[in-house]
C-alpha cells in the first residue's frame, strides 16, 4: 500500500522523513501542510496527528508521527538498504545521537520563527494572534507560540543557541568514523542531523564547516548522494 507523506517543505523533521524515504528508495504520496495557514491544527489534520505538528506519515491506514520514530519505522518495514547499525552498540549510539539531536530542536527554532511566526504575528492583533493558536494542542506549545509572536529572541539568546548548534558539530568533528556519524556506515544518524546542518550553513553560521574538515567532508559527500536531491532541501529564507 502507498505510503502517504504529510509534510512541509522546510520543516527539519520533514526534511529528515524525505531523505529517509529516498535513501530507502521508496514511493510515496506527498501532500504538503502549510504552517502559514495553520493547516497542522485543523481539525482533519488532527485526527491522524494529534500532536498538530509534521510530519505525519500513514502506511497501511496507520498514522505515525514524531520523525525518529518514523524513520526506524521505514528501516525495519523496508530493510534494504538498512540505514540502522547491525552491532547491537553502534545501533544504541545511534539512538543516542538521535535523541541528543531531537534535543536541539528549540535552538533551531529560535532561528527559524524570526522568518515565519513574528513576521506573520507582527501584524496581528492579540486577538487574532489566540485565534490562530488556538487549536495548539499543548499549552506548552501556545506559550512558545505567543512568546516567539510578541518577545522576539533576543541576540543573546540567538547566539546562545547558535554556541549550541556550534557544539553539535564540534561533537560530530570528534566523532565522526570512515566519513559517517556511527558504526563507519552512512545511515539514520547522518539523515537526523543533515536538516540541522543545513541550517548551519545555510544562515545560522555559515563559515562554520570550513574549520572543522571532517564535518565538510561528510556535508560534501552527503549533499552529493541523488537521495539528497531529491529530498528537497531548498533555501529555507526565500
Amino acid at each position: 500500500m502507498t505510503i502517504i507523506l504529510y509534510h512541509s517543505p522546510k520543516s527539519s523533521a520533514s526534511r529528515r522523513v524525505r531523505l529517509c524515504l529516498e535513501e530507502k528508495g521508496l514511493s510515496y504520496e506527498a501532500h504538503v501542510i502549510d504552517l502559514g495557514k495553520q493547516e497542522q491544527h485543523g481539525d482533519a489534520y488532527l485526527k491522524i496527528n494529534p500532536m498538530g505538528v509534521v510530519p505525519t506519515i500513514l502506511h497501511e491506514g496507520r498514522p505515525l508521527h514524531e520523525s525518529s520514530t518514523i524513520c526506524e519505522y521505514l528501516d525495519a518495514a523496508f530493510p534494504e538498504p538498512p540505514l540502522r547499525p547491525a552491532d547491537p552498540y553502534d545501533l544504541g549510539l545511534m539512538r543516542n545521537w538521535i535523541r541528543y539531536v531531537d534535543g536541539l530542536i528549540t535552538n533551531l527554532i529560535r532561528f527559524n520563527w524570526r522568518h515565519g511566526l513574528a513576521k506573520q504575528a507582527a501584524k496581528m492583533t492579540d486577538a487574532e494572534l489566540e485565534e490562530m493558536i488556538r487549536n495548539v494542542p499543548s499549552a506548552e506549545r501556545k506559550e512558545a507560540w505567543r512568546r516567539a509572536a510578541r518577545q522576539p529572541y533576543t541576540e543573546a539568546e540567538l547566539d546562545e543557541s547558535r554556541g549550541n548548534l556550534l557544539a553539535m558539530l564540534d561533537r560530530m568533528e570528534a566523532m565522526m568514523t570512515n566519513g559517517a556519524l556511527i558504526g563507519g556506515s552512512y545511515g539514520l544518524a547522518d539523515i537526523a542531523t543533515a536538516p540541522f546542518v543545513r541550517r548551519i550553513e545555510e544562515e545560522i553560521a555559515p563559515d562554520a564547516l570550513s574549520s572543522r574538515p571532517k564535518c565538510a567532508e561528510w556535508w560534501e559527500a552527503l549533499t552529493a548522494r541523488p537521495a539528497y536531491g531529491r529530498a528537497d532541501f531548498g533555501p529555507f529564507v526565500d
